[in-house]
């Protein structure tokens, strides 16, 4: 069996059989289960592809909790992915070098993030909930992370919010509530993974990384790419992969967890 190597070890971009393609794909149940470690069969399907074309992550997460997810102590998640996209592109590397970056704060300014702030948290210490941990509002360079149980709950408090809130709604009301607040200020609220959702600026939700893809096809010996896949789990309306998923620019894959996303892998591209 093959294992995901060093870049060094995948033909130079412009020489790959499909030149022209990419494969992005989310990281949290495409690519491995929610908050868990890749698994080394999904590591060397993902390491044959990329010897046909360029791969690359999209995830709403900061750069270091994919390191967690998708790299090791001695493997850096830069050297497995042509393009990593951290925090939907906020915070990028090709090839391990990184690419220009945003802010949030910058955009929102202080006094508006603390409002925003100040009215989240009063919002969840009203919510009744079966539990709450801890970590309720995450701020990262690109968005903020809000979890009404709070990011420090365990695995299976994780499953259990998740399984109950399918039926309360807690997120759904808490997203809409907020669109009705602060919808003047031009953000986007985006339920994802199992216990929170993404607050961001409108255009900075996934398909944020395209820009970068184009930016670097115009640069001198940059690679165009003509042919764009992206393989999701959260592709409904609401979702935090349905703007790229449902994009003209992107060719959307719907999966049903990281067996799924290998499934299709081999369907689509004969691996």
């Amino acid at each position: 069996m093959a294992t995901a190597t060093a870049s060094s070890s995948y033909p130079p971009l412009e020489e790959r059989p499909l030149k022209n393609t990419i494969v992005l794909f989310d990281v949290d149940e495409t690519l491995t289960p929610a908050r868990r470690s890749v698994t080394p069969e999904m590591l060397d399907i993902l390491s044959r592809l990329r010897q046909k074309c360029a791969i690359g992550f999209v995830g709403g997460s900061d750069f270091s909790k994919q390191q967690e997810q998708l790299g090791t102590k001695e493997i850096s998640v830069t050297t497995l992915f042509d393009y990593c996209f951290a925090e939907n592109g906020l915070t990028a590397y090709k090839l391990g070098q990184p690419l220009p970056s945003s802010s949030f704060i910058k955009w929102i300014g202080e006094d508006q993030y603390k409002e925003l702030v100040r009215y989240i948290l009063h919002y969840i210490a009203d919510l009744d909930i079966p539990i709450k941990r801890g970590t309720f509002v995450e701020f990262r360079n690109g968005m903020i992370n809000v979890s009404p149980i709070g990011r420090n709950a365990s695995l299976q408090e994780r499953l259990d919010f998740c399984k109950w809130d399918e039926t309360a709604g807690v997120r759904k009301k808490f997203v809409a509530d907020l669109r009705e607040r602060f919808g003047h200020l031009g953000l986007t609220f985006s339920i994802g993974g199992q216990i929170s959702f993404d607050v961001f600026p409108t255009g900075w939700d996934k398909t944020f990384c395209l820009t970068h893809l184009e930016n670097e096809g115009k640069k001198p010996g940059g690679v165009q790419y003509t042919t764009i896949h992206f393989f999701g789990d959260k592709t409904y309306q609401g979702g935090n992969d349905y703007e790229i998923y449902s994009d003209p620019r992107t060719i959307g894959h719907s999966v049903e967890g990281p067996a799924d996303t290998i499934r299709q892998l081999k369907e689509t591209f004969g691996l």
